[in-house]
C-alpha cells in the first residue's frame, strides 16, 4: 500500500473534495492539518517547492500537487501508476 500524505486546512473545499477521490480509489492517506502546526506548514512549503495553497499531495514521497493536478493524473493513468494500481 503507498504512503499517502495530504496537507490540508480546516474547512478547505479542495481538500474535502481530495479525500473523498483518494476514499473512492479506496486508499487511505495521512492528513497533515498545516493550520494546527506552523511547522508542517513549513515541511510542505519546502517539499511543494515553494506551493503554499492546500492540499498538497504526496504518494511515496513523490509530489502530485494539488486536488486539479491529482485529478488531471486520475485522467491520464498517471495516479494509477503512483498508486500501484491498473486503470
Amino acid at each position: 500500500m503507498p504512503r499517502i500524505e495530504v496537507f490540508t486546512s480546516a474547512s478547505c473545499p479542495y481538500c474535502i473534495a481530495a479525500k473523498q477521490h483518494l476514499a473512492r480509489k479506496g486508499f487511505s492517506y495521512e492528513e497533515i492539518r498545516i493550520d494546527l502546526d506552523p511547522t508542517r506548514r513549513s515541511e510542505m512549503l519546502e517539499r511543494a517547492a515553494g506551493r503554499r495553497t492546500v492540499p498538497q499531495i504526496f504518494i511515496d514521497g513523490t509530489h502530485v500537487g494539488g486536488y486539479d493536478d491529482m485529478v488531471a493524473a486520475d485522467r491520464d493513468g498517471r495516479l494509477d501508476a503512483l498508486l500501484g494500481t491498473r486503470a
